[in-house]
């Protein structure tokens, strides 16, 4: 068996540390993988699987890719699931000879790259938050912490472990780190949200040590001035701290304080209802199909990320809903402001996620021209905007906005224009700011200049005008005169200055002090000037980071006023009005409308979208609940949808779309509408749909909000009726919520009468020629029957089955007016008067009335105007005989 060589003994050692994770090894220009990585990387990339050497008697699988791609291919790794450390090359080959000729240069892994730890711009989605998250327990509390490294937030709140689910639908974060041992408890959590949790040793949860980790990054002697956080939450931010240093290798990023969250705060959304509303993701897991995709007309990332955190967690604090409302309110008020405000905002960069990489050292002076650009900015919209009768989330705004820094002042003077991608490049410091690099970059750029501006006062201070200065690969630069002159050079005064260095057939060769030196700065200007573009690309960097709190507030009032301005701009281009919420329990909205398939059918050039009415208004304590029956295809659904996106849209601070809408906070939305199979789990849609109902049964408070579509129609029909019977029941009498509750049990009508707070209603359609016709109207009253056979002729089955259906119904519907059991109604129906396709009798054509006759021989290309009018009232009175 051959030892391993010392580069791939190197390489075992390293991967030996990170068994979990594919290994990148920097080989020069490129990053190597061995063994099974290289297998798994290459499927995964889709790249030649090759070999190099032998390790025990076996080639070894290789592949690689080069350094300067490498962030596509970490990204299409990790988007499989992968993780990967970063193993750079920690000096240069010439430096590791300097230790022997068969030195190993050294390596080791200077970063882990997982799902939750990137920060690199082509990695992200700018208008998307990329969360970290760590879920923590400590007896029988239990905390979510979670950050965004690109942008700094941290985040923690205490919660039951009924709420687990919720809260990590609403924050959707890429990565989730549990204790080990404790992530089989919570797999069923971690299956319904599709994530793999990521185990971290018992030690990083502990909640002392986490405490004293805290403690050292923030710099304090206490956590109180942060908030009065539980030993579990503790816990969890703690180990979001150790899980950085570990992927980060000790260079944390640049985090805030920890902001303390509460449950109570937010607006309770379940992860089923989320995907059944579909809010911030459609049908698909996309961005496309979602509200959030109709409602995002903001012009900043920051503004877009703000968007998605406000709909994923709408507010419960009136106050705070009052005060979005009224930023608004003010941006339809004052247009021209709005739209100035528009324009500038569009010339926003992300000045969080560029703070994010210079914290990491992974930015470069193209994100200190984003700071300066983005303070620019600021300074700007706080000077362009009025200083009275501002509404408060647009004076703090502006507040922040306006603060004094020398910052700006400093990189504006320091960085040209357009600075270029990396600081190694150089080039990025103006001319001007520093004399030392003026004169660096004027040796290495205009070296010629130089010395002949040398020549020309050497030749006048000799007075011998046939003087040069020279340069070749022996001597470098030297002075040479003609030997006729040589001897004035040598002699006082000239010969204290000039030394001679050679003497040919025809000429004689000097230097000078100066000039040797000149030399040494020449050849060494270029990396003297990247030398000390670094210098000050460090010192720039350090003043952005000093800065970092107050580029937070700015970030944070920049997209504050890119969320109003473009709330404002939906509602004055959707028609969209401002909503009355208070503290009761009403619900009464005024023209109520679906945004997102209203979006859809204009998009599709179809008809205008139905609007309607919801008004869910209980007395006292008591419940509202508006029973809808009718059709499919109607449209009770996107009725049942809409009016709960109403309310979200409401509480996370916009206009909705209505024509008045009085909305009493809502503390939980419920929606069952749809449901599915659940393969995995064993689960069928049946199961799928009462686990869901039971989440609703058991946790709706008389202040939620509960839409329910079908309940009981994956089961027997009596079965079903009397699920469905009972829940209703259970939803007026102990749960007295607000609610809609969508059925084709019209058995259940008969509760409007005798249930305290619920009511009737009914999508209205209209029969016409023996078809169905659509009205998507919502109107009082029950459905008589629900048009299912008529829908299924819509739906294009063979007219066969659609007329044998028809047949079977009205047997079923007559022996249900006699009391016939429905078993004796199948043994009457005759079994084979079903007839096909071809055999269905011809209809014969009837022969044309006379209006149709004389309304074939007309040509109307050819009539004038006073032979149609004639034509015409002669078809009337034909139509007039015909009566």
């Amino acid at each position: 068996m051959t030892a391993a060589t010392p580069m791939m003994a190197q390489y075992l050692e390293i991967k030996g540390r990170y068994p979990n994770a594919l290994l990148f090894y920097r080989m020069g220009d490129f990053y190597e993988l061995f063994f099974d990585d290289a297998a798994a990387a290459a499927e995964a990339l889709d790249i030649a699987l090759t070999k190099r050497g032998k390790h025990s008697g076996e080639d070894i699988p290789m592949c690689g890719v080069p350094v300067h791609a490498a962030e596509s291919y970490l990204l299409t790794l990790i988007r499989k699931g992968f993780r990967v450390a970063v193993c750079e090359q920690l000096e240069s080959p010439a430096e590791a000879k300097k230790r022997g000729a068969k030195s190993v240069v050294k390596r080791d892994v200077v970063r882990l790259v997982t799902p939750g730890t990137l920060t690199e711009e082509s990695l992200l989605e700018a208008r998307r938050h990329n969360f970290l998250a760590a879920l923590s327990q400590v007896r029988d509390e239990f905390a979510l912490a979670w950050t965004d490294i690109s942008t700094g937030v941290l985040h923690v709140m205490p919660l039951a472990e009924a709420r687990i689910g919720a809260e990590l639908a609403r924050l959707s974060p890429a990565e989730v780190l549990v204790s080990e041992g404790s992530e089989d408890r919570l797999r069923p959590v971690f299956e319904d949200m599709g994530i793999e949790p990521t185990p971290l040793s018992r030690g990083s949860f502990d909640s002392s040590s986490a405490e004293a980790r805290l403690l050292r990054l923030f710099g304090v002697a206490s956590l109180e001035p942060f908030g009065n956080f539980h030993r579990s939450e503790v816990s969890a931010l703690g180990a979001i701290v150790d899980y950085l240093d570990i992927t980060q290798k000790g260079k944390l990023p640049l985090l805030r304080p920890p902001r303390q969250d509460s449950a109570s705060r937010l607006l309770q959304i379940d992860a089923a209802t989320r995907r059944n509303l579909e809010l911030t993701r459609g049908a698909d897991g996309t961005r496309a199909g979602s509200l959030l995709s109709v409602i995002d007309r903001t012009v900043t990332a920051g503004g877009a990320r703000l968007l998605e955190r406000r709909l994923s967690a709408p507010s419960r604090d009136l106050a705070q809903i009052i005060a979005r409302h009224d930023a608004i309110d003010w941006a339809l008020s004052n247009r021209d402001v709005s739209l100035f405000l528009r324009d500038a905002l569009r010339k926003v960069p992300d000045i969080d996620r560029a703070l994010s990489r210079l914290a990491l050292d992974r930015g470069g002076p193209r994100d200190l021209a984003a700071v300066r650009a983005a303070l620019g900015q600021a300074q700007d919209i706080a000077a362009g905007l009025p200083s009275n009768d501002l509404p408060d989330l647009v004076r703090d705004a502006v507040a922040a906005l306006a603060v004094e820094t020398s910052l700006l002042q400093s990189l504006e003077e320091a960085l040209v224009a357009e600075p270029p991608l990396l600081a190694r490049d150089g080039g990025f410091v103006a001319d001007g700011f520093d004399p030392e690099l003026d004169e660096a970059r004027t040796l290495r750029d205009e070296g010629r200049s130089v010395i002949a501006g040398l020549q020309a006062r050497y030749a006048n201070e000799t007075g011998i005008g046939s003087l040069k200065i020279k340069h070749n690969n022996v001597l470098g630069y030297f002075i040479e005169t003609t030997a006729a002159h040589a001897s004035k050079m040598m002699a006082p005064p000239h010969s204290e200055t000039f030394i001679h260095r050679q003497t040919t057939a025809n000429q004689v060769r000097f230097t000078t002090v100066e000039l040797s030196e000149l030399e040494t700065r020449i050849l060494n200007a270029g990396g003297r000037a990247l030398e000390l573009e670094k210098r000050l690309y460090d010192s720039l960097k350090s003043q952005v980071l000093d800065e970092a709190g107050l580029l937070g507030e700015v970030s944070a009032a920049l997209a504050e006023c890119d969320l109003a301005t473009s709330l404002a701009d939906l509602a004055s281009g959707e028609d969209w009005t401002r909503p009355r919420v208070d503290e009761s329990r009403a619900f009464h909205v005024e023209q109520g409308r679906h945004p997102v398939v209203e979006r859809a059918l204009r998009s599709q050039g179809a008809s205008g979208f139905v609007p309607n009415d919801c008004t869910l208004s209980p007395e006292k304590d008591g419940p509202a609940l508006e029973l809808l029956t009718g059709p499919n295809m109607a449209g009770k659904s996107t009725y049942l949808r809409q009016n709960a996106l109403i309310a979200i849209l409401a509480q996370m601070g916009s206009f909705v779309p209505a024509n008045t809408a009085h909305l009493g906070l809502v503390s939980q939305i419920f929606s069952r509408v749809g449901a599915s199979d659940d393969l995995a789990r064993g689960r069928s849609t049946f199961m799928v749909e009462m686990v869901e109902t039971a989440a609703i049964l058991n946790q709706a408070d008389s202040h939620a909000l509960v839409i329910l579509d079908e309940i009981g129609r994956g089961t027997a029909t009596y079965d079903g009726l009397s699920i469905a019977w009972a829940t209703l029941e259970h939803l007026a009498e102990v749960n007295r919520v607000r609610g809609l509750f969508a059925t084709h049990y019209h058995e259940l009508t008969v509760l409007g009468g005798k249930l305290d707070g619920v009511s009737n209603a009914t999508v209205a359609v209209k029969e016409w020629d023996g078809e169905v016709v659509f009205l998507h109207e919502v109107r009082p009253g029950a459905a008589d029957r629900s048009y299912g056979v008529q829908v299924a002729q819509l739906a294009g089955l063979p007219k066969s089955v659609v007329a044998r259906a028809k047949s079977v119904l009205e047997a079923l519907e007559k022996g249900e007016r006699e009391k016939t059991t429905p078993k004796a109604l199948i043994d009457d129906l005759p079994l084979f008067s079903v007839v096909t396709a071809e055999a269905e009798p011809r209809k014969t054509k009837a022969a044309p009335s006379e209006v149709e006759a004389r309304l074939s021989g007309l040509n109307p290309d050819e009539m004038s105007p006073k032979e149609a009018l004639e034509a015409l009232y002669e078809l009337r009175a034909l139509l007039g005989n015909k009566d």
